[in-house]
């Protein structure tokens, strides 16, 4: 018996001296990591690594961000998904906040009463967050349950709302929660960067050549007034016009710019301004061809020509037709004496969904346009082109003068007629630009002090897009609708989030548009294997884990009585 006794206090002495070395080390990581801190993400993607801009952002915060999330109930499986990839994303910035970012869920439909919910729902909708309806049967009849899938993020007296689903036409719903999910990083940031940021960016809006009147661009307008300080500019000759402004938007003039006005916006880029030119090179109107049937669209010289061509690009004289396009009411006949109208697709409004993984446009849902006009490219020194948007694969240019007619609309499309196809009509062009005066001007002004003349910019950038009516909103009672919203078919397109994206990446100096190139891969079960009979996968599901316990068992307790058998 006393012989056996010594392996068994061996072991014993063992089993304590492991389990003190466990420990040991247990503890020397903790004290080593409460100096160090780092972050392992073992995914493919990266999905759950921060970028530094994010790290940069959260971590240079002065006082607590709050962010209240409405995201909470009994959901369905793809947005619990949103829910949970939503908390885990704020549980990163809440990390590397510093204990500056704090954030609640919320469920807004949690309220018994039914006033108070619409109340809630009420306030929720003022502050920009849109309701999702979800619609589930039940033994009762279709139970309707309303979900905002947003955020209202706070920082001192200032609160900006986060939209974390992003509609896209045409993609499915998985691709699209994909997608928003995807985009979470970006949206979060971005509004914490507005909401701590009171040195607000200032924009001008150009007038004094017919351009879109405040009305029209008011809910542009009220989304911008958020991140900048908007003001309509008349330049009239003045040098000094467009000072201390970061960016100049010129949407959808008529009338032609003379050469003092020319000369003040191409210094304002050879300053380093940002420029948006919204252009309309053709004359054609909605208002008049509802009235008269047809007409024909004229070439209009607004003597930007020379300017754009310098700068690296040329608005067409043509309009595109496009196959995929938007729905307008027409007359097709009479029941009784009443016109009888359908919605019918209007070939000149095309649909452009974007192609490019640009941070302008990734992700975006489709932009509406009305009598687009296409855009080249123009090889100049120093300067880089981007296609933010294109038309689809089947498109039709007509050069002026065009004969537009309803008529169209009465025969069944051939793809044969619209040879043409990813036709650029938007594009970012950035670099160094050459001032369009340089060697135009006599010596008195290129060496005027006062002037001071500049015949190359700095680094800059700017977006011209071949179509002014993709800033413009509707009028409905004297209130303005919705920017890309057709009350037709009541879709909402992307010309809001596109215009609101162009001033963004413009105006960014934190570089936090970059976040939205990363990309998660949308990994799926295959549908062909989900609909088959799927009772040997469940049976598998259960019983491998099982077994595969079991086996490790055995091995183990094999192992044991070997080594105590010796």
């Amino acid at each position: 018996m006393v012989k056996q006794s010594t392996p068994v206090k061996n072991y014993r002495a063992q089993a304590f001296l492991q389990m003190g070395l466990l420990a040991g080390i247990l503890l020397f990581a903790n004290i080593i990591a409460s100096f160090v801190f780092t972050r392992f993400d073992l995914t493919d993607d990266k999905r759950f690594t921060l970028t530094e801009q994010s790290k940069n952002l959260v971590g240079g915060l002065k006082d607590v961000v709050f962010i209240k999330v409405y995201l909470e109930g009994d959901f369905s499986p793809g947005f619990s998904k949103l829910r949970n990839a939503t908390k885990e994303l704020l549980d990163e910035l809440r990390i590397y906040s510093k204990g500056n970012l704090e954030y609640e869920f919320i469920d807004p439909s949690a309220h018994p009463d039914e006033k108070e919910r619409k109340s809630i729902y009420a306030q929720l909708y003022q502050k920009g967050i849109q309701p999702t309806t979800l619609e589930e049967r039940t033994k009762e009849g279709i139970k309707r349950t309303y979900i905002f899938p947003g955020a209202l993020v706070s920082f001192a007296n200032v609160e900006m709302p986060a939209l974390l689903l992003k509609s896209q036409l045409g993609v499915s719903p998985e691709q699209m929660l994909n997608n928003s999910i995807q985009n979470l990083e970006f949206e979060f940031c971005n509004v914490i960067r507005k909401v701590t940021n009171p040195a607000r960016p200032a924009i001008a809006f150009l007038e004094g050549h017919g351009e879109l009147d405040t009305s029209r661009v008011a809910d542009l307008a009220n989304e911008l007034r958020a991140s900048y300080e908007l003001k309509r500019v008349v330049i009239g000759g003045r040098l000094d016009a467009l000072k201390n402004f970061k960016a100049l938007v010129i949407a959808k003039p008529d009338s032609a710019f003379d050469e003092k006005d020319k000369f003040v916006i191409d210094q304002f880029v050879m300053s380093g301004g940002k420029l948006v030119w919204l252009i309309d090179p053709m004359q054609v109107s909605m208002d008049s061809l509802q009235q008269r049937g047809e007409m024909i669209a004229l070439a209009r010289d607004l003597k930007l020509e020379d300017m754009l061509f310098r700068y690296g690009a040329r608005v067409n004289y043509d309009l595109v037709q496009d196959l995929i396009s938007s729905l307008i009411p027409v007359v097709t006949g009479m029941v009784g004496s009443q016109p009888k109208q359908e919605l019918l697709p209007w070939y000149y409004f095309p649909v452009m969904s974007p192609r490019s993984k640009h941070p302008i446009v990734n992700n975006l849902n489709a932009v509406k346009g009305q009598f687009v006009s296409s855009i080249d490219p123009i090889d100049a020194p120093g300067i880089t082109h981007t296609e933010l948007l294109t038309t689809s694969q089947y498109t039709k240019l007509s050069p002026a003068p065009v004969r537009v007619s309803l008529g169209v609309m009465q025969y069944k499309p051939e793809p044969a007629m619209f040879p043409q196809k990813y036709v650029p009509v938007a594009m970012l062009l950035e670099g160094s630009f050459t001032s369009l005066y340089k060697n135009r001007i006599p010596p008195a002004i290129a060496e005027s002090k006062e002037i001071g003349f500049k015949e190359k910019s700095v680094p800059s950038a700017m977006v011209v897009i071949g179509d002014g009516d993709i800033a413009r909103n509707d009028m409905y009672k004297g209130s303005p609708v919705a920017l890309g919203f057709d009350r037709y078919t009541n879709t909402s397109y992307g010309n809001k989030s596109f215009l609101l994206n162009v001033m963004d990446y413009l105006c960014d100096d934190a570089g936090l548009m970059e976040i939205r190139t990363k990309e998660f891969r949308l990994r799926q079960i295959d549908p062909a294997v989900t609909e088959s009979d799927t009772q040997p996968l469940r049976v598998l599901n259960v019983s491998l884990p099982i077994l595969i316990i079991l086996l490790f068992g055995l091995i183990k307790s094999y192992a044991r009585r070997r080594r105590y058998a010796s």
